[in-house]
């Protein structure tokens, strides 16, 4: 039995019915844990995912992104997060089963690893990748950073210019001799150092999160337009790189400033359409349909709104979109950057 979120009696006031409901969608971006007494959602395993991808929309399968969970407790310091590939591998083994569904859930994982390790990096990747039981898929080591300490840093405290030091990168460039790709998560003003990591490493596949974390809270509060078109001039630039791929969605939390989380009622699909809507078709018509990807952002996005209306969101969204559009968007890309069998 699935566990409710803390918000659940007030997800329940908006409740709307799936749009085109037989649309296949890899969700390419969700976590797992247990404990996290600081969440919406403080569990959120098997029962949990399915509850949610289960309740309308046609998810084939999801990708797991690495979130801090159950790493080994004892020992080298470099192994343990080794363990989260473990627990997630063992859940999505039994989705794999059939015995829960259709769905695949973590039918590819995304762990993490200390880059700043350099050369040593090379040995937990490996380990990760035999952990992963053929699902492991990349690393994701979060940059998210910014000078003023209203604004939350990445749980790993990066400091300034992670993905600019040289230890970071003599670390990263065991990524593409084995295949692995890497999950940029930072903020908006840090996403010229994605560019500059992206033309550093040409053969290496980077997913940028969450649009790249515009901000509106802290000094950022109450400047929508301002930040909305610093954060243009950086996504046009980092779009001409061919090997950088742009997750749609994650902008529902409460560092993106929107408020949905302290209204009476959730949001309905139109209204989260409605309010950001500029980010998505900007990031589109600059990265185009093969390299964009709608994602979830749950359990983390479930604050502001339910599975069922944030994917019918994406679906107002697209509704004058090419059906050959809407297969990349919701389901192609993510299958082809993840390496997931396609849906039949």
């Amino acid at each position: 039995m699935a566990t409710p979120p803390k918000n659940r009696d007030w997800l329940a006031l908006t409740v709307e019915d799936p749009l085109e409901p037989d649309l296949p969608i890899c969700d390419p971006h969700h976590h797992l844990w247990d404990g996290q007494t600081t969440r919406v959602a403080p569990r959120y395993l098997l029962d949990e995912v399915l509850e949610d991808v289960g309740s309308g929309h046609s998810v084939v399968s999801t990708v797991f992104i690495e979130c801090g969970a159950m790493f080994r407790s004892d020992g080298p310091e470099a192994m343990k997060p080794v363990g989260e590939t473990e627990f997630v591998n063992g859940i999505a083994a039994m989705s794999a089963s059939g015995r829960y569904g259709t769905t695949r859930i973590a039918a590819g994982i995304v762990g993490t690893a200390n880059f700043r390790l350099g050369d040593g990096v090379a040995a937990v990747l490996d380990a990760q990748i035999a952990s992963g039981g053929g699902r492991f898929r990349g690393i994701r080591l979060g940059a998210a950073w910014d000078l003023d300490e209203r604004v939350p840093d990445h749980r790993t405290k990066p400091g300034q210019g992670l993905l600019l030091r040289d230890d970071f990168r003599a670390g990263f460039k065991h990524l593409a001799s084995r295949g692995l790709t890497f999950e940029a998560w930072l903020y908006y003003r840090q996403i010229p150092d994605v560019t500059s990591l992206a033309r550093a490493f040409p053969g290496t596949t980077i997913i940028l999160n969450h649009f790249g974390g515009p901000l509106g809270i802290g000094p950022y509060a109450g400047r929508p337009k301002d930040v909305h078109a610093e954060w243009r001039g950086y996504i046009g630039e980092l779009a001409t790189c061919p090997n950088v791929v742009a997750k749609l969605g994650g902008i529902n939390m409460e560092i993106n400033g929107f408020g949905w989380h302290e209204r009476p009622r959730p949001p309905g699909s139109q209204e989260l359409c409605d309010a950001t809507r500029n980010y998505y078709e900007f990031t589109i018509e600059k990265f185009g349909a093969d390299r964009c990807m709608f994602e979830s952002n749950f359990p983390v996005d479930k604050a502001s709104c339910s599975y069922t209306v944030l994917w019918n969101s994406f679906k107002r969204l697209t509704s004058g979109y090419s059906p050959a559009e809407k297969a990349k968007l919701f389901h192609d890309t993510a299958a082809r950057v993840y390496r997931l069998p396609r849906a039949a």
